[in-house]
């Protein structure tokens, strides 16, 4: 996509009423997330998500569920000790930039969005605590926001995109090809816009942007290049945009890998098929847990 182009859709997303501002809830979560599980405040977390009835009562929807043993939880801190911060962030997340989205928006599954979003975010953490990266917890944000230009996408040109999805189904291509043939630009052109509006960090808006061409990445390329393996192995593993993709996966021959091994040797430890293995097992959780967040609804 040339400057020209990206300047004539800038100003269609900064004029956008859907999404003035990031989500109120969405700023502390962010911040919460750099620290370590046992430094996060459950109190203040409570009190987060007492300011949103509605993501209140998911959260307590989702500790009474089968999930977690259908115990009595009546208050929104005991929901939070019984599904633990990192799933109440993830439901805060989820529901905070779900609630930007009208309805008639979505150009596709909403919930196919958040499993493939989540999955992203739970792989990339993994693979990050498993190569030595530092931050795990960033790991854990980069993954759950790259396809935030989706969302830009679907409020900015709803009925185009539409056909755009429904052109990347039928031909089982990547959305982001799909995109450039039918819009001239893709969600990570989209998200770096939108990343920027809402001051996002540069390593998160570099994840936005680059996460398909990891080559380009400038702040954190060895973030980007994990979202962008976690992203590939979650497409290929059932947790994709709810169709099929005609894509072949060779992780070890991607530029991504050779990017991730300049940084962490260390990665050549790393048992593929143990950790692709570990990936199928954590689906479940995954789609209950998303169904759980947003009802089973089908959007």
């Amino acid at each position: 996509m040339n400057s020209e182009q990206l300047e004539k859709l800038r100003p269609r997303i900064n004029a956008l009423d859907a999404i003035p501002t990031i989500p109120v809830i969405i700023q502390p979560l962010i911040s919460m997330l750099q620290l370590p599980a046992d430094r996060v405040d459950l109190d203040k977390v409570a009190e987060l998500i007492s300011y949103d009835k509605t993501i209140a009562a998911q959260c307590l929807r989702m500790a009474n569920s089968p999930l977690f043993g259908r115990r009595e939880v009546e208050t929104v801190r005991k929901a939070v000790v019984v599904l633990g911060i990192r799933r109440v962030q993830s439901i805060l997340l989820c529901c905070s930039l779900n609630q930007v989205m009208p309805l008639e928006k979505w150009a596709f599954d909403a919930l196919a969005f958040w499993r493939h979003s989540l999955g992203c975010a739970l792989v990339t953490r993994k693979m990050a605590e498993m190569i030595g990266y530092p931050d795990p917890e960033k790991a854990y944000m980069a993954g759950l926001l790259h396809d935030l230009g989706i969302l830009v996408n679907s409020l900015v040109c709803t009925d185009q995109y539409r056909k755009c999805v429904e052109d990347a189904a039928a031909r089982r291509i990547s959305f982001d090809r799909a995109e450039q043939e039918h819009l001239g630009f893709t969600h990570c052109q989209s998200g770096r816009i939108l990343a920027e509006r809402w001051s996002l960090s540069a390593d998160l808006t570099d994840v936005i942007e680059f996460h398909h061409d990891v080559a380009s990445a400038q702040s954190s390329p060895a973030l980007v290049a994990m979202v962008h393996l976690s992203d590939l192995l979650c497409r290929v593993r059932e947790l994709g945009y709810g169709y099929y993709e005609a894509m072949g996966l060779d992780l070890t021959g991607d530029v991504a890998w050779g990017c991730l091994f300049q940084h962490y040797p260390t990665l050549s430890n790393l048992d593929l098929a143990r950790f692709t293995f570990d990936i199928e097992g954590a689906i479940d959780e995954i789609t209950q847990l998303v169904d759980s967040v947003f009802g089973g609804k089908h959007h």
